[in-house]
């Protein structure tokens, strides 16, 4: 499983443009150049994330890109799946008659992977960019962490 470029870079650009406070559109260079992306990358990933209705743009010397709803609003997954990003955490396809292996069978560990992909999924869904402007995201995954006592009497 991996999350690819276009997920982890429309999210940071995302959060540079919602750290700008909607004093206003953001020019795309300015963000490259703070984000260390490429201006060419931001601007295929861009039109993506405008058809899906996150950001607005606007034309001329002082325009650019702004977000189109608060950043309390906008979640880290619907900015993943406005990039096309898919994150899979199986060998096969959700739905697919042939498994993991090719068959019809699942490899053994399938539904350990196919439930940390829900996990991934759940925790992206719960994620805001306010919550990365206001560094909340450290400890959020602790929220369904198995008891310590668990873990130890298992031992």
């Amino acid at each position: 499983m991996k999350l690819t470029t276009k997920g982890r870079y429309a999210v940071s650009a995302l959060a540079d443009i919602a750290a700008s406070g909607g004093a206003g559109p953001v020019a795309l260079s300015d963000v490259a150049l703070r984000q260390g992306i490429s201006l060419s990358y931001l601007e295929q990933l861009f039109a993506k994330l405008r058809k899906a209705g996150l950001v607005s743009s606007a034309r001329g010397v002082s325009g650019g890109y702004q977000l189109t709803a608060p950043a309390s609003d906008i979640r880290v997954a619907d900015i993943v799946a406005a990039v096309d990003e898919e994150i899979r955490t199986t060998a096969c396809a959700p739905g697919s008659l042939t498994g993991c292996q090719g068959t019809s069978a699942r490899c053994l560990t399938h539904d350990l992977w196919d439930e940390l992909g829900r996990q991934i999924e759940i925790f992206l869904n719960a994620v805001t960019l306010d919550d990365i402007l206001e560094k909340r995201i450290a400890g959020m995954a602790a929220v369904n962490a198995p008891k310590m006592e668990r873990i130890e009497a298992a031992e």
